[in-house]
């Protein structure tokens, strides 16, 4: 025997059991002296025997040991040696790296997977760059990771194995509170089953919803005889179309259709930016005004019926950010396309006068009424609120309007009510006094915004179960919801315009002061640029009805002549101003000693648009650690969907956002670099 195996000993059961005989013979030995003490020459023949046993027993002892070790041995290693093979020729990819994520062994199936040969020694993050130091285990518990490697998919398990134990029981190394471990690293190949799942989304309901904004319109445009052709070739063009992208259209009204796609066709829908919406402009047969169209589309929904809704949702929220243009509705967010053009204005006011018959029943069912617009007031959203005042008082309800901060331009006119006799102290109140009047018997107006976060006092949204919401702004993501009552035309050109035509058909009972409508004869004068922007056939008239009520444009002219200092800083924005790519004038406007800055700004921007050549104007101004930005356009630029990609909003013409956390350089360059981006991307052209 070897000395290594001389040095080998068999333990437990193993040994007890080898040496079991041995036990037995001192058995024998013991019985044997027993039976001395009975019968002497009886003891004599088990002695005999018992030395006989000895000498066999010690004789197999020694040269069966060396064989059972050989084997024992033998058997070990070939085991050893099978678990070894076995391990490396395992199906499953496995690797082993060290605490530092370097990789210490790979089996064949892991090295065929990273065409990597034996004994790359590497970080594992050199292979899989997700699989970082710090998304190894800290502890026992299995981490699992989403991983690919080439075109296939994998999730990678990551175990830690201790060598304390080992350390413990070794006779070679020795460390005391040794923490050191290694990692067992698995990769389980998802591909298939992710390919199947994607199949499987792919082919999942898309509900669509078509319809046509200016469909009458656009057929008084054309001879009477040929609508019919007009209708037909809209029809083609748009069947032709889904059906290319093998889906259903099924027309359930004269203006509007119904689409079921599959989830993958919309992913080209996107890609092609929902080109339908410039298709369909291209039908002409001698129609003056070309059609248009929106779309909302919903997917991903729990159901079908889930689905329907969100194309629902859709197509409401298109229609009213003015038409032209897709709405996407998935459960996690909203996406917008298109929406380049102005949305032509209604002649028919009979959506107004059913709108004013429904205002008129909801404030006569409640015993008070609270009126507010928007943060930080404008002429707009305080004339609109004083048309819903005479409203409520000619109804008998007490009426009060929210208030706060008020801007050096609207002074004025905010003292005009304050100070006038015919007018009670308590017609325009805080928002604390606002919250304690809100109740179940409250109704709440809101006009001039539709979105919640930006409203004078988003509380009250909370705390009044009837809302009414009259805005003439586009509709964004963020929208005031369980309305009673909501209307929002994107096409009027100001909340006093869509005021004024309610106060026509809310009863014949009302009177407006002289006051009342100098108020919102300025709103939509200010909102329209001296009558320059938005304006329609209806603006006119709803100034006109004002004029007959006793606006005076003289009166309304010095309520807003401007102090010198503002007159100075916004012609110095104007001088400042740079001309970027050509297109775009960018400045910046002053608040120092002025009260009402971002107002100043915006008529800046509006004055820039007087230079030849320029598309649409920016105008930055810093106010209460915010940069506030108003963009301004006339018809050739989209300026609510750029403001929509810095977290604003507004109209096609007229729009702005507030930046957070920003200087006023890194507020230009954020608009330099969504232009750019918008260039680049197709979403903003510039001829």
């Amino acid at each position: 025997m070897s000395p290594l195996k001389s040095k080998i000993k068999l333990k437990g059961r193993m040994k007890r059991y080898v040496q079991t005989s041995l036990y037995l013979g001192f058995l024998l030995a013991i019985v044997n002296l027993v039976v001395y003490l009975i019968n002497v020459p009886s003891g004599l023949v088990i002695t005999c025997f018992a030395l006989l046993y000895f000498a066999v027993v010690l004789s197999l002892q020694f040269y069966n040991k060396p064989v059972i070790m050989n084997e024992l041995i033998s058997f070990a290693t070939q085991y050893g040696q099978v678990q070894k093979v076995l391990l490396r020729e395992l199906e499953l990819p496995y690797a082993i790296l060290d605490d530092t994520g370097k990789i210490v062994w790979t089996n064949e199936a892991f090295e065929k997977i990273v065409h990597k040969e034996k004994g790359y020694k590497k970080s594992i993050t050199s292979l899989f760059p997700s699989v970082t130091r710090e998304r190894l285990p800290e502890d026992q518990d299995m981490v699992e990771l989403d991983i690919s490697y080439g075109e296939n998919s994998y999730i990678a398990k990551m175990r830690k194995i201790s060598l304390e134990e080992m350390l413990v029981n070794s006779d070679v190394v020795e460390g005391e509170n040794y923490a050191g471990y290694l990692i067992a690293f698995y990769l389980f190949d998802e591909t298939a089953l992710r390919i199947a799942l994607q199949e499987v989304d792919d082919q999942s309901l898309a509900v669509g919803m078509i319809y046509l904004d200016n469909y009458e319109e656009a057929l008084e445009s054309v001879e009477e005889v040929r609508r019919s052709l007009l209708v037909a070739l809209i029809d083609r063009k748009v069947n032709k179309y889904v059906s290319a992208l093998d889906g259903i259209c099924k027309k359930i009204e004269k203006d509007k259709y119904m689409v079921i796609l599959r989830k993958k066709a919309t992913e080209i829908l996107r890609e092609n930016k929902f080109d339908l919406l410039d298709e369909v402009k291209t039908v002409n047969i001698g129609n003056e005004m070309a059609v248009t169209i929106s779309i909302g589309m919903g997917f991903d929904g729990l159901s079908y019926a889930q689905n329907y809704e969100f194309a629902r949702n859709a197509i409401e929220l298109a229609l009213g950010r003015g038409g032209d243009q897709a709405v996407v509705k998935t459960p996690g967010e909203i996406t917008y396309f298109g929406g380049k053009s102005q949305q032509v204005e209604k002649n028919t006011r009979v959506k107004a006068r059913v709108k004013a018959q429904a205002l008129r029943e909801i404030i006569t069912g409640k015993e008070k009424v609270l009126i507010m617009g928007h943060r930080l007031a404008d002429v707009d959203s305080f004339g609109a609120a004083v048309g819903i005042y005479r409203i409520s008082t000619t109804l008998e309800r007490k009426a009060h309007i929210v208030l706060n901060d008020v801007s050096t331009s609207m002074r004025p006119m905010v003292d005009l009510f304050k100070s006038h006799e015919d007018y009670q102290e308590d017609m325009i109140i805080g928002s604390q006094q606002a919250i304690e009047l809100a109740g179940s018997n409250t109704v709440l107006v809101v006009v001039d915004v539709n979105k919640p976060s930006i409203t004078e006092c988003p509380e009250l949204l909370r705390l009044c179960k009837s809302i009414v919401v009259l805005d003439h702004h586009r509709q964004g993501t963020e929208v005031i919801e369980n309305a009673t009552l909501s209307y929002v035309e994107a096409y009027a050109s100001s909340a006093c315009e869509m005021v004024s035509e309610i106060l026509q058909y809310i009863g014949e009972s009302i009177k407006i002061s002289p006051e009342e409508a100098d108020c919102m004869y300025s709103g939509i004068m200010i909102d329209t640029n001296n009558f320059m922007t938005k304006t329609g056939v209806r603006t006119f008239e709803a100034a006109a009805f004002l004029r007959r009520n006793g606006a005076d444009v003289t009166r309304v002219r010095k309520l807003f002549r401007e102090d010198a200092i503002e007159y100075k800083t916004k012609a110095d924005a104007v001088s400042q101003a740079e001309i970027y790519r050509n297109a775009f004038a960018i400045s910046t406007c002053s608040s120092e000693g002025i009260l009402s800055p971002t107002i100043v700004g915006a008529q800046a921007a509006n004055e820039l648009l007087n230079i030849r050549g320029v598309k649409a104007s920016f105008v930055l101004t810093e106010y209460q650690n915010q940069i506030f930005v108003s963009a301004r356009s006339i018809d050739e630029v989209n300026v609510q969907v750029i403001m929509e990609k810095m977290g604003g909003g507004g109209h096609l013409s007229a729009a702005g956002c507030q930046l957070d956390g920003v200087s006023i350089l890194e507020g230009i360059g954020l608009v330099k670099g969504t232009l750019d981006k918008m260039i680049a991307e197709g979403d903003l052209i510039i001829e």
